[in-house]
């Protein structure tokens, strides 16, 4: 039983590993990668000054991590405009990445103390983590094929535990849309995923000024509150907390009621519809398809501020309009309806109850400049989240009017953000950590993926053009495998980019990139529909 710890990630501030390694190669500007000095680092090199053998132990939400129906790798897989130099990251990554405690130690379980897991330090041989494939010029597979299967690949297996817990894989081949592809695998155990995108974005640098890091876009402000809905927007003056305060509050607490009473209903016994998208109990260990597309972060701008909404909203909406057309045409295929007419027939059952969940931090993760002065300063910085859990309802149907998946969106995301589900949530799993021990409280989580159909996010990226150790980033799109459901949709910004990442089970998914393409397309008739109807408006 856990006694003194709970889920949430109470770690101390991270203190970043002297090396004694000061110079950094970096290759900035052009795309003439071939006169550059190679530095190749040596094992002994990485960490001299490392503590060997000082442990800390794993947390609790990383012990779940490590649990066989719940074993989670993040992908991080970065388009680059030139060819890739595997000898610059490693020259880079000790006095980058390797600050990190989490990539510098060994996941180590003491069969003497219980099974207990900690993290060991050790020295870190970049050859075993900077990974380049040898690619057969006659392959028989176009080069985006090539790429698509040999992440499919990696989906197959886990992280080697007899070394720190990730690896990049490097891939020097020239695809539709960038020179090269590097892939971070890193396990989950290691930090949530808007921590772990945080530090390598920490690693970047501005491609216009390579002292500069990337910018981030500041949250949203509403510009005004939603009339008669749940925006949970401040109240901004004294009057309206005089007059609308206590109706404020009660929809906050009625609100938070319902969806504590349906998370712990959800934990129990309620499922969603079950779908052609719904993964059955072998899934979780079954590999993982990833197909991404980019698309105009414009174009979701437009629909955005046409409709007066946010880009999480758009993203929502589009998403439903693509599953709702994927729905209905895998439902008119079991029917052995032709295909003309199941793309025009409605073969949706009524009131389908299909939801996401959604994982949330409840307290700010470490700024990008926090963890590039661990790195770079040898400060320390936070790390790890206080993670809770909402439950994010679909509204899949055939609609007449593409505009209303995208209203609809917006009423789901402000009823959910008028709500404490994520706060209490939190505190469920804790408690449930607390009383019965690791084992009982994975079997709770994964029930809660288990009767749920999904999984849902949308990370903001830079907003303007970077590159990581001198490597110019054509695109950036995020990921994981090893999770119960057969599919995740991921949204991930970059400049004027969004990348739409799906994480398939192909056992229940065959056709991952038709249902891709269904998503892009929907964005399309969106986009098509405020034109036409005369809503634009002037961009931010």
């Amino acid at each position: 039983m856990e006694t003194k710890e709970g889920i949430r990630w109470r770690k101390p501030a991270l203190r970043p590993i002297e090396t004694k390694i000061e110079n950094r190669v970096e290759i900035h500007g052009s795309g003439d990668h071939h006169n550059h000095h190679h530095h190749k680092v040596a094992a002994d090199q990485t960490q001299n000054d490392v503590v060997l053998g000082e442990e800390e132990p794993v947390s609790p939400a990383g012990r779940m991590f490590h649990e066989p129906n719940f074993n989670v790798h993040v992908l991080a897989i970065m388009g680059s405009k030139y060819k890739i130099q595997p000898d610059i990251a490693k020259a880079n990554l000790p006095n980058t990445l390797l600050k990190h405690p989490r990539f510098s130690s060994l996941l180590v379980v003491d069969e003497k103390d219980g099974g207990k897991m900690k993290w060991v330090r050790t020295e870190v041989d970049l050859d075993k983590h900077v990974i380049v494939p040898d690619i057969d010029p006659n392959m028989g597979t176009s080069p985006d094929e090539f790429v698509e299967n040999y992440i499919y690949d990696l989906t197959k297996t886990s992280l080697d535990k007899s070394k720190p817990l990730w690896e990049v894989h490097v891939i020097n081949l020239k695809i539709s849309d960038a020179e090269g592809v590097g892939v971070f695998r890193i396990h989950h155990s290691l930090g949530d995923g808007t921590s772990l995108m945080s530090l390598l974005l920490a690693c970047t640098r501005q491609t216009a000024d390579p002292t500069a890091l990337p910018t981030l876009p500041a949250a949203e402000k509403r510009r005004k509150e939603v009339k008669g809905g749940g925006g949970g927007g401040f109240i901004r003056s004294y009057s309206q907390c005089f007059l609308l305060g206590f109706s404020w509050l009660l929809r906050l607490l009625w609100n938070t009621l319902v969806d504590v009473v349906v998370f712990m209903a959800t934990a129990s016994f309620l499922k969603d519809t079950q779908t052609p998208i719904e993964g059955h109990p072998g899934s979780v260990k079954n590999p993982r398809r990833i197909v991404y597309k980019t698309v105009s972060l414009d174009d979701m701008k437009l629909v955005k501020n046409a409709m007066n909404m946010t880009i999480n909203d758009v993203a929502l909406g589009i998403t439903q309009a693509g599953l709702s057309k994927y729905l209905n045409r895998r439902y008119g295929e079991i029917r052995n309806y032709d295909e003309g007419i199941t793309e025009n027939k409605n073969n949706l059952p009524k009131n389908i109850r299909l939801r996401s969940v959604v994982l949330i931090n409840i307290r700010p993760a470490a700024e990008i400049q926090d963890l590039a002065d661990m790195m770079e300063k040898n400060t320390v910085a936070k790390w790890g989240n206080w993670i809770g859990y909402v439950l994010l309802p679909f509204d899949i149907g055939l609609k007449d009017d593409p505009l209303d998946y995208i209203r609809k969106a917006k009423v789901t995301i402000d009823r959910k953000k008028h709500s404490l589900e994520a706060l209490f949530t939190s505190s469920i799993a804790e408690v449930v950590l607390k009383l019965f021990g690791i084992k009982i409280a994975s079997v709770v989580s994964h029930r809660i993926f288990s009767n749920t159909t999904m999984a849902f996010s949308n990370l903001v990226g830079p907003l303007e053009e970077i590159g990581i150790y001198g490597h110019t980033m054509e695109y950036l799109a995020s990921s994981s495998y090893g999770q119960p459901h057969a599919l995740m949709v991921n949204f991930q910004s970059y400049i004027n980019k969004m990348t739409i990442v799906l994480s398939v089970d192909e056992s229940v998914i065959p056709d991952s990139h038709q249902l891709r393409d269904d998503i892009v397309e929907s964005l399309k008739l969106v986009k098509e529909a405020v034109i036409k109807k005369g809503q634009l408006v002037k961009q931010n």
